[in-house]
């Protein structure tokens, strides 16, 4: 299924946490969008793989998501190599995206740089024509190379490159992180505290969404880097 923007994560709950404001604000523009984990989140301490999907699913169809798909990549020991690289490129070629989101090219949990750098390798392979991957069905995959590719911002501060405005969809955004239940704080919860299940933790999402939009007179926004500055053509459109 084509969609405009593909967002991929390295665990199920990266993208709700990381860019699910900007998400909620296309689709409500009228923009489609897809989903892909790449692993299935199976090392986390909370929880366990099965219950992370349904999570994952859920806050997929709170969103509005046009599809929510799962590598199951092995999480915590996945590297870029010819069949990780090939199964991410055949879920690009699936949608055929024009936007890509990718985990934060570094962070505290090492599977999100190495997953920024596996989606950034494989965008590029896939508009390389002598790459051949097939679809679920054993059909022969035409190449395709999104327009571009942009890295949302995790849990270490990143300087965005820009910003976008999810004021009022910030909200909607914390209803789709709260959807991953397991993951964050929950009194009555008898499970192994994390540092995302501290009670502090939702409170500093607020205050980064905050910080990122001061700058641009927006009350809440999310960043992103991007590996090559982006063009306008009405230079009075930018806020």
């Amino acid at each position: 299924m084509k969609v405009d923007i593909l967002a991929i994560g390295a665990h199920p709950d990266d993208v709700e946490l990381g860019c699910s404001g900007t998400l909620l604000r296309h689709i409500a523009m009228g923009y489609s969008i897809g989903l892909l984990d790449l692993t299935l989140g199976e090392l986390g301490t909370r929880g366990n793989a099965l219950i992370r999907t349904e999570e994952a699913t859920a806050s997929a169809n709170k969103m509005g998501a046009k599809f929510r798909r799962q590598l199951d990549l092995k999480d915590g020991f996945f590297e870029a190599n010819e069949m990780t690289l090939r199964s991410v490129i055949s879920e690009i070629r699936a949608c055929q995206p024009s936007i890509v989101f990718a985990n934060a090219v570094r962070d505290r949990h090492p599977d999100h740089g190495r997953g920024s750098d596996l989606v950034r390798r494989a965008t590029f392979l896939s508009g390389l024509p002598r790459i051949e991957t097939t679809n679920d069905a054993g059909e022969k995959q035409v190449p395709w190379r999104p327009k571009s590719l942009y890295y949302y911002i995790q849990d270490e501060w990143i300087e965005p490159d820009f910003v976008v405005d999810i004021t009022d969809f910030f909200e909607d955004k914390m209803a789709l992180i709260l959807t991953f239940r397991t993951q964050f704080y929950d009194p009555e919860s008898r499970e192994k505290d994390t540092p995302i299940s501290n009670p502090d933790f939702l409170p500093f999402l607020e205050g980064r969404a905050r910080n990122m939009g001061r700058p641009a007179g927006y009350r809440y926004a999310e960043g992103f880097l991007t590996d090559r500055y982006p063009g306008v053509s009405d230079i009075l459109k930018l806020d």
